[in-house]
């Protein structure tokens, strides 16, 4: 097991890489997928990583009928960048909702997809649905792979209430339609901690990084988001 987890992650970035040379040749495969209804979607990025990051996961759900942007809020620099309480990330939820009139679908990729669900618990009347895309949001930290560097380089403490006290928010059943998408084959959070008996699961088999530009997720994104409607 301790054998197959480095194994896993020494093997991200050439894995990773894969994924994204298969964008060059999936795209007949990528528009055989339900259409979008023009629903308004919002990308939430991953730990370290910006709007930019999502650009092609954009294209691609507009390009199938919805109406997709980004989180408007930089680096994903946790709490930093969400604001105190995660006020800045709701108040942006609200502002979305706002402009087009109607719940909006949240997808977050990794940390992004934990503090979705946390989102959408409190403010269930603003989100249609979660799609969370290698979102470490059903396990203890000390679980996953890559928790020992990111203790280090974010100096979070497992056992602090406050952390402790959002993991549960981000695991308790969520209030809106909920589509976990995971990989076994996650290399740096791992695969358990992506996913529970309380949401739908796609599996997918895909790196880490560069998740969001792996075919097989994209598709996986677009068909959770029709199967919430």
């Amino acid at each position: 097991m301790i054998q197959n987890a480095r194994r896993l992650m020494l093997s991200e970035v050439p894995r990773g890489l894969m994924g994204l040379g298969r964008l060059t040749v999936a795209r007949s495969a990528l528009m055989d997928v339900p259409r979008g209804d023009g629903g308004t979607v919002m990308l939430l990025p991953g730990l370290f990583n910006g709007d930019r990051s999502n650009i092609v996961l954009r294209r691609y759900l507009r390009a199938i009928g919805y109406r997709a942007d980004g989180w408007g809020m930089g680096r994903n620099l946790g709490e930093r960048s969400v604001g105190a309480d995660g006020a800045r990330l709701l108040a942006a939820i609200e502002r979305m909702a706002g402009r087009t009139g109607q719940p909006v679908a949240l997808v977050g990729i990794s940390l992004g997809g934990v503090m979705a669900r946390i989102a959408a618990r409190r403010t269930p009347e603003l989100v249609r649905s979660v799609v969370t895309v290698s979102a470490p949001f059903a396990g203890p930290l000390d679980g996953m792979p890559m928790w020992p560097v990111y203790r280090h380089v974010l100096g979070i403490d497992a056992n602090d209430q406050t952390v402790v006290s959002l993991l549960k928010e981000a695991a308790a059943p969520s209030p809106v339609p909920a589509t976990a998408i995971w990989s076994a084959h996650d290399g740096l959070v791992g695969g358990a901690t992506c996913h529970d008996d309380h949401c739908r699961a796609i599996e997918v088999r895909s790196s880490h990084l560069w998740v969001q530009f792996n075919p097989d997720v994209l598709r996986a994104v677009a068909i959770a988001l029709a199967l919430a409607n």
